[in-house]
């Protein structure tokens, strides 16, 4: 038995979204502006950037700015520059905004933005984890993101990994079958498997991982 099947549904990023934005806009509107200097996984980024970051990723959906390149390390750091010097509540106004209205341009999509929704959920773990919040990684909006986890880990060549979750009844299949090689195992909890596909420290988990390296499954290089 496995937790996902092989359809796209193509509201679920939109989904994931406005059910980020419900749980995380009422903790960034009450966090003291200090705390968002505080660094992040990100290498290089405070909690603030990380969110200029996200909100100018789907603000960019939204209006359909998306020429070439638009998502690579270069023009993310620009959009990031760009927003230096606006107000925290600016920023924060632009996210919500991104967050309410990117799924529908998704949606219409063919699936190549999907694993932008799974990265702004990934970010906002990021922001969880740099305040010290509990639930980074994983949440009520957890059920929503392992399937875009799935999906993304098949269009992104990972190899095929069979997970077995703490607390979660049947198994999760992500990547794609490799002739000659068998499937990974991984034993652990979700929001580590989050840390896991998406490069961000394991400092303090416990897990199980065998025949797959930690390298070879990353999702966003």
């Amino acid at each position: 038995m496995t937790v996902l099947d092989e359809i796209r549904d193509p509201w679920l990023p939109d989904r994931l979204l406005r059910t980020e934005r419900d749980a995380l806009m009422p903790l960034l509107r009450r966090t003291p502006p200090e705390a968002y200097a505080l660094r992040t996984a990100c290498p290089g980024w405070t909690a603030r950037q990380v969110l200029a970051h996200c909100a100018a990723a789907l603000v960019r959906i939204v209006e359909g700015r998306l020429e070439e390149g638009v998502f690579l390390p270069e023009a993310n750091a620009a959009d990031v520059a760009e927003r230096e010097h606006w107000p925290l509540a600016q920023i924060l106004d632009e996210l919500e905004r991104g967050f309410t209205e990117a799924g529908p341009e998704i949606a219409a999509g063919d699936g190549t933005l999907d694993a932008v929704a799974l990265g702004e959920w990934v970010h906002a773990g990021d922001v969880r984890d740099a305040f010290g919040e509990s639930g980074a990684y994983s949440g009520d909006s957890l059920t929503l993101a392992l399937p875009l986890l799935r999906i993304t880990s098949r269009k992104r060549g990972t190899p095929r990994l069979v997970a077995q979750l703490n607390g979660l009844d049947g198994l999760l299949v992500l990547g794609n079958e490799i002739e000659g090689r068998p499937a990974a195992r991984f034993q652990g909890d979700a929001a580590t498997l989050i840390r896991l596909y998406s490069g961000r420290p394991l400092v303090a988990t416990r897990y199980e991982l065998t025949d797959a390296t930690e390298q070879e499954l990353l999702i966003y290089r």
